[in-house]
């Protein structure tokens, strides 16, 4: 039985051979890659958030009030959609619950051919959320770092209380996609770190047992490149690389323990490609002032962006100057160097890097 049925430790690019085609064909041209969209696209509804985690990635934006107006998403997603979008995460730079129109969301996403997904602290939830917008999620996973309300409230930066919340918010998805029969994937995640491992093997015991999840990821830290928090910078994984094999007592066939262990290993493989293959081609990042940019660990990074959906729609942007300015960056100018470590788009990368740059012998008899 698979560890990580959903490939959340590997990638997901083997199913689009088209969109691989597409992009390995490009080879620094830009009229091949003007009309090179999207598969993924994360959208930050909101800015602001109702915690303050101690290892927040984004910290340094803010936490704005901004907020994506609706009726514009209204028109924005369905044209997203016909250019060939796949799929929408809500999550973003805030706390994407925190939009009293979610549901309503969630459902045009869906209605317009875009797969749905939202990661979310589940402590806060729309009264209409439940029953309006799980029928539409392809998954759904909470950001729950801890298994006792005490580390919880000390790492999230908030009240004890809202572990509880969130215990309770996740029970009652779990019970409305039983009683509906629904497809969602419910899941949860844990980031790893000195002050939670401990906890892990509670809080999949109760996520299994108590709110019937479907899965548990436990995943490694990375530092952003721009983050005001550096208190995770050093730490090192190396000596968790075995610690999901006494975890795997927890799966079940209705749950899995997905321990990222691979993705911990890579933090000293220096055997890395050399470009990167994903922007501006295959992801996007929308965040709630409307700018759209290439790549979520350069937010705010002028060299990223390519415009704003409050101005202009999705496909001038995505076929427009600051998308060719972004492109032209990224082909003869971008040090991966200084790119975050297994960033999003890794295992991605490595996968075309392969593709384009090596071979094994007698490879065409297949």
């Amino acid at each position: 039985m698979s560890r990580d049925p959903y490939r959340i430790d590997d990638h997901k690019m083997i199913y689009h051979p088209d969109r691989v085609a597409r992009v390995l064909a490009v080879q620094g041209g830009w009229e091949r890659a003007r009309t090179v969209y999207p598969i993924y696209v994360e959208i930050a509804p909101v800015g602001a958030c109702n915690h303050r985690c101690v290892f927040c990635a984004v910290d340094y934006i803010g936490y704005q009030s901004a907020r994506l107006d609706v009726e514009l998403l209204a028109t924005r997603i369905p044209e997203m959609g016909r250019l060939g979008v796949k799929s929408i995460m809500y999550a973003g730079e805030g706390e994407p619950l925190l939009h009293k129109e979610m549901a309503r969301i969630v459902a045009m996403t869906k209605a317009a051919g875009i797969d749905v997904a939202i990661t979310t602290n589940a402590t806060v939830m729309p009264p209409d959320f439940i029953d309006h917008a799980l029928q539409h999620l392809s998954c759904l996973k909470v950001s729950i770092n801890a298994g006792t309300a005490e580390t919880y409230a000390a790492l999230h930066q908030t009240k004890p209380g809202d572990f509880d919340k969130a215990i309770a918010n996740m029970t009652a998805m779990v019970r409305h996609k039983r009683d509906h029969h629904l497809t969602c994937t419910l899941g949860a995640q844990i980031l790893l770190l000195e002050e939670n491992y401990h906890e892990i093997e509670m809080l999949a015991k109760r996520c299994r047992d108590d709110i019937g999840l479907d899965y548990l990821v436990v995943k490694p830290y990375s530092q952003h490149l721009f983050s005001k928090t550096q208190r995770y910078k050093q730490l090192d994984y190396q000596k968790f690389i075995g610690y999901g094999d006494s975890l795997s007592h927890l799966n079940t066939k209705d749950f899995f323990l997905v321990f990222r262990d691979h993705t911990m290993q890579k933090f000293t493989d220096e055997n890395r490609y050399q470009r990167c293959y994903a922007t501006p081609f295959l992801w996007a990042f929308i965040m709630a002032n409307g700018t759209v940019s290439g790549c979520s660990a350069f937010l705010l990074d002028q060299r990223f962006e390519y415009g704003n959906i409050n101005e202009n729609s999705f496909q001038e942007i995505w076929e427009g100057e600051g998308r060719r300015r972004g492109f032209e960056f990224v082909m003869k100018e971008l040090d991966i160097s200084e790119c975050r470590v297994n960033c999003r788009m890794d295992e991605i990368n490595r996968y075309l890097h392969h593709i384009e740059t090596q071979s094994v012998p007698h490879m065409n008899f297949i």
